[in-house]
């Protein structure tokens, strides 16, 4: 069986603003119709979220590289589990909490397989690996950096809500943590990230919310 599921092939302009709301609308009365099988619905549910669902995984996983794989881990398990789905949570929430186990499954397999490399320097491979002259590029690479250091609780809370456009209630029942814990998260992840984007004195990194 081909397991190959369609990628988008015109991703959306940036200067374009975003509407949640009817993007999640949109999403998830696509989910609901392809519950039945439906292939046109299912292609069109893969449209609507797969961006945001790379870039959910590719922060979370600190692996850009392997955020494509991830994305297609995501969505052959929402689509076998699809029938399930009654759209009490957006189609969009619903999925980003099949990814989150989808790259807590990932972490786990690579844990049980042998060390190849004794680098964790991922940023750099990326760097090297990807075009360089295209516009923002290094600014890119050194958010993705600056991300990758933070602790994975902060990244998670900033990407969801910051990047991904999720509210902090909704982020708060991805994460199954309080609403005032994403928010914490959240004010640290800035503060440290505006810290070290402008030159400054980054505060410390504790485990702490």
């Amino acid at each position: 069986m081909n397991t190959t599921l369609p990628i988008p092939r015109a991703p959306r302009r940036a200067s374009v603003p975003r509407d949640r709301t009817a993007e999640d609308a949109v999403a998830t009365a696509w989910a609901l119709a392809a519950r039945s099988g439906d292939r046109e619905a299912a292609d069109a549910f893969i449209r609507c979220l797969h961006r945001d669902v790379v870039r959910y995984v590719a922060h979370l996983s600190a692996d850009p590289q392997s955020a494509e794989d991830l994305a297609q881990d995501t969505f052959l398990r929402a689509l076998r589990t699809l029938h399930r789905f009654e759209g009490r949570s957006s189609a969009r929430t619903w999925l980003l909490t099949i990814a989150r186990r989808a790259v807590v499954d990932d972490f786990r397999r690579a844990a049980a397989r042998p060390l190849l490399s004794d680098t964790d320097d991922w940023g750099a491979t990326v760097e090297r690996a990807q075009p360089t002259g295209l516009p923002g590029f290094e600014d890119g690479v050194v958010v993705r950096q600056l991300l990758a250091a933070l602790p994975r609780e902060r990244r998670q809370a900033f990407v969801l809500t910051q990047m991904l456009g999720l509210s902090y209630a909704e982020a708060a029942r991805l994460t199954g943590c309080p609403v005032g814990t994403v928010r914490s998260r959240v004010a640290r992840a800035r503060t440290v990230l505006t810290a070290q984007l402008q030159g400054g004195e980054p505060q410390p990194l504790t485990r702490a919310a």
